[in-house]
């Protein structure tokens, strides 16, 4: 593809944070701090300048780690292989909330500030809403026999969005997660396995086929093509600090970075809303109190879907 500009990324640091693979990296503290999140279930926060650990939450999970995202400026949430998600505390290095919400790994999480409410999709084939207020896992949808795999809010916050396994995104309407509301199944065949949302009416996605793709939502359609990142599926995707670059990972061990205003140059312009407002209102929520347990997914991911590149927050600015 050609691209307006040209850049060059240099090695600055290599530090060697955990004794096994590193599945889940965000970019916190105004890109002067990296969250990291392993197998050896260890969280540790680490200078991006110096390499020295700011913070370290030890033995944070009984599972494998596979999912970070920010909060708030003193809260993160995690995600595990054995469908745990947990909230810390990150000046109190404390755990607020945990939620035993599915029976397999949790593939992507999105947080809804205003209703104060995390969307988790896994491998079990559900979607949940862990209720952070609460305390407790307030939703969970049937099991859609087929593996769920990245969540987005969209249509300021009347929408989730999830991809799926086989290809499929599934749309859920807020506050009826029993059952989807729609299914757009002319995407593709191969699992989607990044969403972003670009604002509340597109997505960009990954998928196994290695293309990167601009897809509306409701109407829904795929807009254009963007980008191929590699002969191997496109496992995150971010956007720069300034939205003005995609970033894809892959495993063929590259970092690729993508020219927006070129790509969506005459597909419409960008919003910078990243979530909707939700009505934060629990009787909103019209499901089960309790929700059940469902069955697993058949297929089980064997590579991680953790977030490479992440927004950040002021995270440790009181420490």
């Amino acid at each position: 593809m050609n691209m307006k500009k040209r850049l060059c990324l240099f090695r600055m640091l290599e530090v060697h944070a955990h004794t096994e693979s590193c599945r889940a990296a965000r970019f916190i503290n105004g890109g002067r701090a990296i969250l990291t999140g392993s197998p050896d279930c260890l969280i540790l926060a680490t200078d991006v300048e110096t390499g020295s650990t700011i913070a370290r939450l030890d033995d944070a999970h009984e599972a494998a780690i596979n999912r970070l995202i920010n909060l708030t400026e003193s809260t993160v949430a995690s995600g595990d292989d054995e469908g745990c998600i947990k909230v810390w505390d990150i000046r109190e290095r404390s755990c607020c909330n945990s939620f035993n919400a599915h029976e397999d790994y949790i593939s992507d999480i999105t947080f809804v500030s205003d209703a104060m409410k995390l969307l988790a999709t896994s491998g079990d084939g559900t979607l949940s809403v862990c209720n952070l207020r609460r305390n407790k896992v307030q939703a969970q949808s049937e099991f859609s026999e087929d593996e769920l795999l990245s969540v987005v809010l969209m249509k300021n916050g009347r929408k989730v969005v999830c991809g799926s396994q086989t290809g499929i995104i599934l749309l859920y309407s807020w506050g009826c997660f029993k059952d989807c509301s729609d299914r757009f199944t002319d995407l593709s065949s191969n699992s989607i396995d990044a969403m972003l949302k670009l604002d509340e009416d597109r997505i960009i996605t990954g998928s196994e086929n290695r293309i990167i793709n601009l897809v509306g939502i409701l109407p829904n359609r795929v807009i254009q093509p963007i980008a191929e990142h590699s002969e191997y599926p496109v496992e995150c995707l971010a956007f720069s600090h300034d939205r003005k670059f995609l970033g894809s990972i892959s495993h063929d061990q590259m970092l690729k970075l993508w020219d927006l205003d070129n790509i969506l140059q005459g597909s419409g312009n960008t919003q910078s809303n990243e979530a909707g407002a939700v009505d934060s209102d629990d009787d909103a929520m019209d499901l089960d109190d309790d929700p059940s347990k469902n069955s697993k997914g058949n297929k089980r991911k064997n590579a991680n879907n953790g977030n490479a590149l992440g927004g950040s927050n002021n995270f440790f600015s009181d420490l």
